[in-house]
């Protein structure tokens, strides 16, 4: 079993949670964080399991850095 480490950018919408791969370009939602993270996960192995290596590696980018910036403002 293969094992590769992505960024999951979860963000509310509404009443929802929208979950982002960048790495990817993969997005899938939930009602909840969790679920949220979990149906990207499983749309992410879905892709990995079915895609031919070659579109695998046309799509997939560097992985994401992400982070938070505190900002003082007037």
């Amino acid at each position: 079993m293969k094992q590769i480490s992505i960024t999951a950018i979860i963000e509310k919408e509404d009443n929802m949670y929208v979950a982002l791969c960048p790495e990817f370009d993969i997005a899938s939602q939930g009602n909840t964080i969790e679920e949220a993270k979990s149906n990207l996960t499983e749309a992410i192995i879905l892709f990995l399991e079915t895609a031919d290596k070659a579109e695998i590696k046309m799509r997939y980018r560097e992985p994401a850095y992400v982070t938070q910036l505190n900002i003082e403002y007037a």
